[in-house]
Order: C-alpha cells, then structure tokens, then sequence
C-alpha cells in the first residue's frame, strides 16, 4: 500500500507543482510587472465616477492641509496627475476606453525638476490642455475636404467607392492630434484625386475600435498613441486587410507610405550633380524622355507624379534633384535651371531641354507630360510600330483608308555616330514641318511633297536601335 501511495504522489507531483506557480504567477508576479493605475494611485477601482475621483482627492487635500499627512513631492505629482487626467471628461474616456495617456512624461519631467521642494510650492495645474475648454475642435471649415469626420453611421457605406481610403484616429483632448492638423490637411492635397481621407474621433467608440490593435486580454489601444493613421486598400472593406502607419508623422512620410504601401506606386529617387549622369542618365533607357525635379525641400515626389511615372513608364524616367544654392553653375549651364522648384525635360541628343521654374501643379504636369511624352524623333519599337504609322500590319495615323504611307527609319548602334544623326534627322523633320518657309525657299518638288506627306500624317521619321530591336 505504501508503494502505491508513493506512486500516486509521484505521478500527480509535477502538475500540481505546475498548476501552483501557475496561480502563483497570475496572482503576484503578473500583476506586479504592470505599474499601478491612475485609479490605483487614488485608492479607487478602475472606471469609476468623475465625482468619486474628486472625492478621493478632496479627502487626501483635506489631510495634507491639517498637516495629518505630508505626501512627498512625488507622491503628490502622482496624486495630482491622476486627478487632473481622471477630471477631465475626454481625457478619462480616452484612458478608460484605449488605455491612451499622452501627457504621462510629464510625471517625471516634474519629479525632476520639482525634487526637494515641498508639494504646495509645486505650480498648478500639471497638465497643459488643448485649448481653454480641454478640447481641440476642427477648423471652423467644416467643409474642408481634409477634416471629413467620419461617424459610426457614415462608417457603413464609406466603401463604395472603388478608390483606397486613409483615416486618422484623432482625439479632441489630443494635444499631439490638435498639432498634427497642418500635415494632415497638406497630407490630404497631395492625395486629392487618388485617395480617399476621413478622421475617426475616439469618441465613435464603435468606430474607434474597429481600427484599434487588441490586447491579449482584450483590450482595445493604439499602439504608437494619438494620432493614429490607417489606410484601406482599393477592395479592403474589413479591418482584415487594413494597413497601419508605424513610422514618423511627418507630411512626407505619410505620403511616401501611402502611395507604396497602399497604391503601389513606384518611388522617384533623388541624385546629387556627381550621380545623376552615371546612375541615370546613363542607365536610362535611350528612346525615353527624362524628366528631372528640381525641389529646395527633398521632399518625396506627390502620389499623382508617382502615378504618372507608372503610367508613362513605356515612354519616359524620372528624377528628382535636391537643388543647392552652391551647385547654380552647374545646373544652369547642364540644362539651363536657375531656381527650384524647377521641371527639365530631355529628348533628343542636340535639342535644348525644356525647363519649366515654379511649382508644379498636377493636372498641368499631366497635360505637359502628355506633350512631351516622345522624343523629337521616336524610336520605333513594338510597342510604337503601330502608333507611329510604321506598322505595315497595321495603318497610317493619316486613318485607315490611307493606302500610302512612308517611314523613314535611321538605323545603327548606339553612340555618337547614331546621336549625330538622329539630330541630323530630327533637323530634317523640323525642316518639313515649316511647309511654308520651305516653298518660299526652295523650289524642289520632292521635298515639298515630302512636307505635305508629313503634315497629313503619311510620313513618320523615326530611328531604330538596331542591337535591341528585331
């Protein structure tokens, strides 16, 4: 019998040693690795009343003041802190709902700078409110297109747009949500056109939620505090497949992650004067047009430029230039840039760059591109055969009831010799163009058939990389 008790007490030791530090670890050790509460520090249980914290406060004012009890000053900024964050009405609920205390650096901040005074020569209050009513309020423009404020209602049918979304979780105690307002309406004009953008107040609990992380134990927080930005991909409509922006709130960090995390668009790089020659002009391909910035801030190109650099990418490279006062010379006498914000565009070997000075707005950066989007004289590629009219499975761009057309094609390998004459070439174009000049100054019948061929879309001019092409 003794053995088989021994057996017993063998065989059920090691779970119920177990099972004891495990009650022992969610009993002392876990609640003793979380600092105390706000409530914790005013002897009261979590999430009760506004009017129970005052009370709790005005008992202990009322023994400091009787001299029963002296706090130290440490304990009193502690005390003090959780009275001022639990008294006011939006801050408490930002605590209680998503665990958010914005301001709690400031305990130590005051520690330090108050150590060794005594508690009543410390100023008060100790927190800074947003504004003299504790709240931030958007701007009186309601109607701005960046603080479009999204209710629980509204929250249901905001997907059916096809276009991605952008949302900022704000609060209007936030102190850090009222002085990112500037770079959320910059944010919003960047992506006007391509995106989306709304505001959650933490108010919309339900709402709120939803866009939150989720602790463990349930709780609802965000992880880098207020304010929050989340984007909805172009078909996400849960929370599922939202993205989070973890980085620095910064005008140009936004924006930079959300035209490649969410619209997947490609990032225009900067070069110095030393790199932009061997790292891109150089390496860019020969029949695209290149399209150089010129910006005085470094500030990452806008989602609608990016957009068109996807969009043209058959057609032309992009870059951006960080322009230095010191480095003027070098710019004016390359491409004839005197200032930034600045636009270059570079065709043909020969031509003078067209350079546009002033900031650059969308829709004209579009028509302009559109213009210019090919080379003086075109490369004729696969990819251009047909539209140049030099397809002979295809037709004239004179219509398709044209039964005669011409395409005159410069072959040969890349390098001087073929720059040379690509600008002989595109010479020649220019020449036919200017039909008028030419029958005033020449008589030769072929070349002003040749003018009027090319003026009615029945000639085309073009070259021919004849090492990549078949």
């Amino acid at each position: 019998m003794a053995g088989d008790s021994a057996a017993k007490i063998k065989a059920y030791a090691v779970p119920v040693v177990l099972f004891s530090l495990s009650m022992l670890y969610q009993l002392v050790l876990l609640p003793r690795a979380f600092p105390p509460s706000h409530y914790d520090v005013l002897g009261l249980k979590t999430y009760c009343s506004m009017e129970e914290v005052k009370e709790a406060y005005e008992n202990l004012e009322s023994k400091w003041n009787s001299g029963l009890e002296v706090p130290t000053t440490t304990e009193f900024i502690k005390i003090r802190y959780a009275y001022e964050l639990l008294t006011n009405s939006v801050w408490k609920r930002n605590y209680d709902v998503f665990g958010i205390n914005e301001q709690d650096h400031v305990l130590e901040k005051l520690s330090q700078q108050y150590a060794g005074e005594k508690f009543s020569n410390i100023a008060l209050p100790l927190l800074r409110t947003v504004a003299s009513a504790n709240e931030w309020t958007l701007p009186a423009d309601t109607g701005d297109y960046a603080f479009n404020v999204i209710t629980s209602k509204e929250f249901q049918s905001m997907f059916q747009d096809s276009k991605p979304w952008l949302l900022q979780v704000y609060s209007s105690g936030s102190n850090q949500s009222a002085q990112f307002a500037n770079s959320w309406k910059r944010i919003a004009a960047l992506l006007n056109g391509v995106a989306n953008i709304g505001m959650v107040e933490l108010g919309e609990v339900q709402v709120a939620a939803y866009l939150s992380e989720r602790k463990p134990m349930g709780r609802f927080f965000f992880r880098n505090g207020l304010p929050s930005v989340v984007a909805f991909p172009s078909g996400c409509k849960t929370s599922d497949c939202l993205i989070r922006f973890e980085g620095e709130l910064s005008v140009d960090a936004v924006t930079d992650w959300f035209a490649m995390a969410v619209l997947n668009l490609p990032r225009i790089f900067y070069y110095s004067k030393e790199s932009l020659g061997p790292r891109f002009l150089a390496k860019s391909s020969p029949h695209k047009v290149k399209v150089i910035f010129f910006s005085k801030t470094g500030e990452r190109a806008t989602p609608a430029i990016r957009q068109a650099a996807r969009d043209y990418w058959n057609y032309a490279t992009f870059a951006c230039v960080l322009w230095r006062e010191e480095e003027f010379s070098v710019w004016w006498n390359t491409f004839g840039v005197e200032s930034a914000p600045a636009v270059v565009f570079l065709k043909d070997p020969g031509l003078k760059p067209l350079v546009y000075h002033g900031s650059v707005n969308d829709s004209w950066f579009l028509d302009v591109l559109e213009q210019n989007k090919q080379q003086e004289l075109p490369q004729l590629r696969s990819l251009t055969s047909e539209e140049l009219g030099c397809d002979a499975r295809g037709y004239s761009r004179a219509g398709r009831d044209t039964l005669t057309w011409y395409c005159a094609i410069l072959a040969g390998r890349l390098g001087p010799e073929l720059d040379s004459m690509r600008e002989t070439m595109r010479r020649v174009q220019e020449t036919l163009s200017k039909s008028s000049e030419l029958k005033a100054a020449s008589e030769d019948e072929h070349s002003i058939t040749a003018a009027v061929a090319l003026k009615s879309k029945r000639l085309t001019l073009s070259w021919l990389d004849g090492e990549t092409q078949k």
